[in-house]
């Protein structure tokens, strides 16, 4: 698998100006010049930053900034120093400034406070304090990508999609989307209220939440029955490759004449590390590329490839998608579609197809800059398109229905020929000692079970697509 490449993008000095506009531009050089780390990232709101490389700066000998929109910069400037109600020091409107330039370029774009790096650092160590969700902006409010497993969002029922209109009884359109967000974190302990618009809802949803210490374990697996399994990856952190092996490797362990089918489930997960989610398409894949990167320099121009290593053994996969199926997580399922590693089922994923670099500047500072669009290995951009599924199944839910009364079978009919375990059952030597036909009891089990369609069906192909191997083998005898 190619390593990761140090990242070097070029920037804009701007030329001498005139008196009036000299602290405007030397502000606006020392944001510039800055010298930085590159984090290449895959995801969803709030980040979750990659490894950091050294990058270098490249000057750039193309036309200096124009002076007019200096000038109007530097004016803007100095009329709310003079004349705002009330006094704001300059390093918070240079703060203020450089947020707004960030939020205007896309959605995934943004300054980091040095509250907002250190999260952000705390967030790819698998740790950080909040309320567990993973969220996007929508027409100024706050929009739920997807809660993480187990946390106190998830527990509260918050659901992927619903919008934050407010927060602690403050409306979220009369705030900066980053102090929006901000408010949302916390001591651990301490509670925040959430009102929520949900399409399906017609009345605001108050939740109350209390923060927590999220500490999210980003691959779970189980046994669903003998011979399958299914594993989750709830979001794509620094050490989640690692930890599909291991659980891949725990799986065989656990079944030592192997697997005959997989489910891996990608449903709401909402990105993360670009690596992370190579690294995880390679457990699967032994050969060809997994997905490549094109930006405005060569230097943001990357391929990535598979190993020969098959810690999957070869295992006969369905990968699960929905509409919160977001940027690394698409990766995923874009490699294994286009090399035919594995049937995607579900619906339509989120679309998010471009990679934000983290670049630190020089006051503990930095800013997430979307950098480059990341493309499946055939070719196709996932950006605001998405991935569509192989087969297509809506979400829902499974009501098994119980046996009716009044269905009989043969062996209910009087005089019926017996079947091979009747004769050798020395029990019953006659027709009148059968015994009548009556319904089977309901257990209050059945009475309401319901379980996870998609994953149902997931569960059929796999044992259809079993089937169908046996047979073959059995014709190649």
């Amino acid at each position: 698998m190619n390593a990761e490449q140090p990242f070097r993008f070029r920037q804009i000095i701007p030329a001498s100006a005139d008196k009036l506009l000299a602290s405007a531009t030397f502000l606006l050089a020392s944001l510039l010049a800055a010298p930085v780390s590159a984090q290449p990232l895959a995801e969803g709101l709030p980040p979750e930053a990659g490894v950091a490389q050294e990058g270098t700066v490249a000057l750039d000998t193309r036309d200096p900034l124009p002076i007019e929109e200096v000038r109007l910069f530097a004016e803007a400037l100095e009329s709310i120093r003079n004349a705002y109600v009330n006094e704001i020091d300059d390093r918070t409107l240079i703060d203020y400034a450089v947020r707004g330039m960030l939020a205007g370029l896309d959605p995934h774009s943004a300054y980091l406070s040095v509250d907002d790096y250190d999260n952000l650092q705390e967030s790819t160590e698998g740790e950080f304090g909040g309320l567990g969700i993973e969220i996007g902006e929508e027409d100024g409010y706050i929009k739920i990508i997807t809660p993480l497993d187990d946390s106190p969002a998830s527990r509260a029922g918050v659901m992927p999609g619903d919008l934050i209109i407010e927060i602690n009884g403050r409306p979220v359109r009369d705030m900066m989307i980053n102090d929006a967000i901000e408010m949302l974190r916390g001591e651990i302990g301490s509670s925040v209220d959430l009102t929520l618009a949900r399409e399906s809802v017609a009345e605001p949803i108050d939740l109350t939440l209390t923060r927590e210490a999220i500490s999210s374990v980003s691959v779970r697996h189980r046994m669903l029955e003998p011979g399958f399994a299914y594993m989750r990856i709830s979001q794509f952190r620094v050490n989640t490759g690692g930890e599909v092996v291991d659980a891949l490797n725990e799986l065989a362990e656990q079944n030592p004449d192997g697997l005959e089918g997989l489910v891996l489930d990608l449903r709401n997960n909402p990105g993360g590390v670009l690596i992370a989610s190579v690294e995880t398409a390679d457990a699967f894949l032994t050969e060809g590329r997994v997905v490549y990167t094109e930006g405005r320099f060569e230097e943001t121009d990357e391929s990535f490839y598979a190993t020969e290593d098959d810690p999957s053994r070869g295992v006969p996969l369905v990968v699960l998608i929905n509409a919160g199926t977001a940027s690394a997580a698409e990766i995923v399922s874009g490699a294994l579609q286009d090399q035919g590693r594995a049937v995607i089922m579900g619906t339509q994923s989120f679309g998010k197809g471009s990679v934000q670099t983290v670049m630190p500047l020089n006051n503990d500072r930095a800013i997430k800059l979307t950098t480059s669009r990341y493309f499946t290995p055939d070719g196709r951009s996932i950006q605001a398109q998405g991935i569509a599924p192989d087969i297509e199944v809506d979400e829902g839910l499974v009501t098994r229905q119980t046996n009716r009364r009044g269905v009989y079978t043969e062996r209910d009919l009087e005089g019926h020929l017996p079947g091979t375990d009747e004769l050798e059952d020395s029990q019953i030597e006659s027709p009148e000692d059968m015994p009548a036909p009556s319904p089977r009891p309901i257990t209050s089990s059945e009475q309401v079970v319901v379980s996870d369609y998609q994953l149902n069906e997931a569960l059929t192909l796999l044992k259809g697509w079993s089937i169908m191997d046996r047979g073959r083998r059995r014709q190649a005898q």
